[in-house]
């Protein structure tokens, strides 16, 4: 059957329909997708270029701050680095010891330990460890218990534990207990020297005697030295220089001899003690070069208690107050007018026991009167009118010149700290009154410490010559070697020989007939000269019933090298005189003086027997 035409219309235009949708279709979905790809393409190029100009401009800042920190900055940043990974330390090292002539330790550094409890730590009880530690610590037990109470840690228990004592401790393995070390100054010689070595405080800085005056001979010179850190911060040994933690084996070493020192504090104390006196001092100097052998003042104190020490007594006043010498000056004058020659050993001068002077009475100390009396005898009594006739024989502007000469007004310039200077008038003073020379010529009117009257009687004792007196030898090694010698002045020439011989003889002369006999010695020729003065008022004049007692001995006469000095200041009792309270002294020290420097007997005195 035959299709009608309509109907095969139709289906040729469905057909036609449909292929021009499916060519429609074909063409269409690429097309879309092709789109979709560009679109894609270009977000990722884009996004490429965004990153790629990030990581560019993240490249050229980066670049740009090397370009800082390694040649604008790297200099700076170089040194900081260095600064960070480097720390600067200065060693700890210990003081040098101090010893005497014979290699007596007087100072030393030791170590000893800080002692902390920490009672939350015990692994016993705290009345265990109280029991078990207090006896060696020298404490109370119950306190002990009372002080582990007070808090649970960090509690000090002795800041200066002997390492003795810790070693004993630390034995016993007791948890809870911390120990620190550190140094500390000891002088195991307690009181015996401290008017001479002194002290160092807690910041271990010396504050007296020749840890003073001494400090740089005293402290090790230590260099700093640089370490590097590691990152954790612990310091890394492997870049110290070699031997930087070494030192050296000096000790400073003094003149004086703890033998002598010993006896000498002996008898002043007892001898201070009898006569109640204010306080006491002795030097003893070797005249040929001013050595000082021994140097002792009473009442004292303990350089390793300080702190309990009253601190008036950490100045020597032998080197640190004045005093008007008295009678113990007269030698001296002697010895100018002899020089001079304006006098001769036999003249001979009247004494009625009073002098007239302006409108002033002088008087003997005795008020006694003598007729005619020589030289020897004006020492021998003591004469202050024998004394005010010699220096009346001189001009006043000689005496004045011939007193600066030797050093009045001045300092010795000795190695002892705290030195205080003489006192002497002015010259147009002294000049313009009568009165002035005249009580000078009996050692009044004028002051000096009394190492410095020892100086001056050392010119007699040596043959003229000024030395200056001083209690440092120098630097030694372990084996005796000296490594530094003080640079003391020049001796200076004051007397000539001729002279201080005859001062010499007069001076024997007072130990064997006259005010000077406590102080002799059976077959010994000792000279010497007593003093009982007047004790001066700071407020002006002199303090009423006040006085100075003393008396200088030089030993052996007949060939002089040891001066001894010993002072009393304001002895009570109505016999208080230098003859009696102070020649005593001067004997007691003799008699151990000659043993220990081996002083042959006299040849004088060797004949009389």
């Amino acid at each position: 059957m035959q299709k009608s035409p309509s109907r095969k219309k139709f289906k040729n235009w469905r057909n036609l329909e449909f292929n021009r949708q499916r060519k429609f279709s074909q063409s269409a979905v690429p097309k879309s997708r092709k789109t979709q790809n560009q679109i894609q393409l270009l977000n990722l190029k884009s996004r490429l270029l965004i990153v790629g100009g990030i990581l560019l401009v993240a490249g050229l800042s980066l670049a740009a701050n090397l370009y800082r920190l390694q040649i604008i900055d790297g200099e700076k940043l170089t040194k900081r680095a260095r600064n960070q990974q480097m720390v600067n330390l200065r060693p700890f090292m210990p003081r040098r010891p101090v010893v005497d002539r014979n290699q007596t330790i007087l100072a030393i550094d030791r170590p000893v330990y800080t002692l902390y409890a920490h009672p939350k730590l015990f692994n016993k009880s705290k009345e265990e460890v109280a029991e078990k530690i207090a006896p060696i610590l020298n404490k109370d037990v119950n306190e002990l218990v009372n002080t582990f109470n007070s808090r649970p840690s960090g509690i000090v228990i002795s800041n200066a534990v002997a390492e003795n004592i810790a070693d004993r401790l630390i034995s016993f393995r007791l948890d809870g207990l911390e120990f620190i070390q550190k140094y500390s100054r000891l002088y195991p010689q307690d009181d015996l020297v401290a008017d001479v070595v002194g002290y160092v405080n807690l910041d271990r800085r010396g504050q007296a005697g020749v840890e003073y005056s001494q400090e740089k001979l005293l402290e090790r010179s230590t260099q700093t030295v640089s370490l590097s850190r590691a990152g954790n911060g612990a310091l890394m040994p492997d870049h110290a220089p070699e031997g930087f933690l070494n030192y050296d084996d000096l000790k400073l070493q003094l003149t004086l001899d703890s033998r002598l020192q010993r006896a000498v504090r002996t008898v002043l104390k007892e001898q201070v003690e009898r006569f109640s006196a204010k306080r006491g001092a002795v030097i003893v100097m070797d005249a040929t070069d001013g050595s000082i052998l021994a140097m002792v003042s009473h009442p004292t104190y303990n350089a390793n208690q300080y702190s309990k020490a009253d601190i008036s007594l950490f100045r020597n006043w032998t080197v640190a107050d004045l005093y008007e010498p008295g009678s113990t000056f007269k030698p001296l004058n002697v010895a100018i007018a002899l020089e001079l020659g304006i006098i001769k050993p036999e003249d001979a001068f009247d004494d009625p026991g009073t002098i007239k002077v302006a409108d002033r009475t002088i008087k003997n100390a005795e008020i006694n009167s003598y007729r005619r009396i020589n030289i020897a005898e004006i020492l021998q009594t003591s004469s202050n009118v024998g004394m005010v006739r010699i220096i009346q024989r001189m001009k006043p502007t000689l005496y004045y010149n011939w007193l600066e000469r030797l050093g009045l007004g001045q300092k010795i310039d000795t190695d002892l700290p705290f030195e205080v200077r003489g006192r002497l008038k002015s010259q147009e003073k002294f000049v313009s009154s009568t009165i002035e020379p005249a009580t000078a010529s009996f050692g009044q009117g004028f002051s000096m410490t009394p190492l410095q009257l020892v100086q001056l009687h050392g010119a007699l004792a040596n043959g003229g010559k000024l030395v200056t007196p001083h209690v440092v030898k120098g630097l030694t090694d372990s084996q005796g070697k000296m490594h530094y010698l003080p640079n003391l002045p020049a001796p200076r020439q004051i007397f000539s020989s001729t002279t201080t011989q005859k001062v010499i003889d007069m001076m024997a002369t007072v130990v064997a007939k006259g005010s000077g006999k406590a102080s002799r010695i059976p077959g010994y020729s000792i000279a010497g000269k007593t003093g009982t003065s007047q004790k001066a008022s700071p407020n002006g004049g002199y303090i009423p019933g006040a006085r100075i007692t003393s008396f200088v001995g030089i030993l052996p006469a007949e060939a002089p090298r040891y001066v001894v000095l010993a002072i009393v200041d304001e002895p009570k009792g109505a016999n208080a005189y230098g003859g009696t309270v102070a020649a005593p002294i001067v004997k007691s020290v003799m008699e151990v003086l000659i043993p220990m420097e081996k002083i042959p007997p006299s040849q004088e005195e060797k004949g009389k027997k």
